[in-house]
């Protein structure tokens, strides 16, 4: 018998798969807990519709990453940051701060998360840092630190 799963069954599927399991075992553990509905007309109507709203979901939200990246790609931040002797930073500058600025400079938010420095900022200088704003699609940007 086909089903369809409303919950994720150890041993049979993920939620919204399509499975082929025993009759005995939909009639008599499936069915009465909830966990499946018989893939009749309706329900895989409703799987498929299920299924193209969240590619449509998908491609919004990639399309979105897509325009950020393309609006900030290779554009250069001005950080500035209080000096201890010998020209290092009191502390670094931390990926919190860079998202800030991003906001603050470009109107856009970026998650600190997605921010990937290669290695700390404790000096003042220009650093580059990717953006990874979605699966596949990420941009680079320049951070100058000056004194402040």
């Amino acid at each position: 018998m086909k089903v369809v799963l409303l919950v994720d069954v150890r041993g049979a599927g993920k939620k919204g798969e399509l499975v082929k399991v025993s009759d005995g075992y939909a009639r008599n553990f499936l069915f009465p807990r909830g966990l499946a509905k018989e893939a009749d007309a309706q329900v895989m109507n409703e799987l498929r519709n299920a299924e193209e709203s969240k590619k449509y979901h998908i491609a919004q939200e990639k399309a979105h990453a897509s325009k950020i990246a393309g609006s900030i790609n290779g554009k250069t931040l001005k950080l500035t940051a209080k000096s201890g002797q010998g020209g290092k930073l009191f502390g670094s500058i931390t990926s919190k701060e860079i998202s800030e600025e991003i906001k603050h400079s470009f109107n856009i938010d970026v998650d600190k998360r997605k921010i990937m420095l290669k290695n700390e900022i404790k000096a003042f200088g220009t650093y580059e840092c990717e953006l990874k704003l979605y699966n596949g699609v990420s941009a680079k940007i320049y951070i100058a630190v000056s004194e402040g």
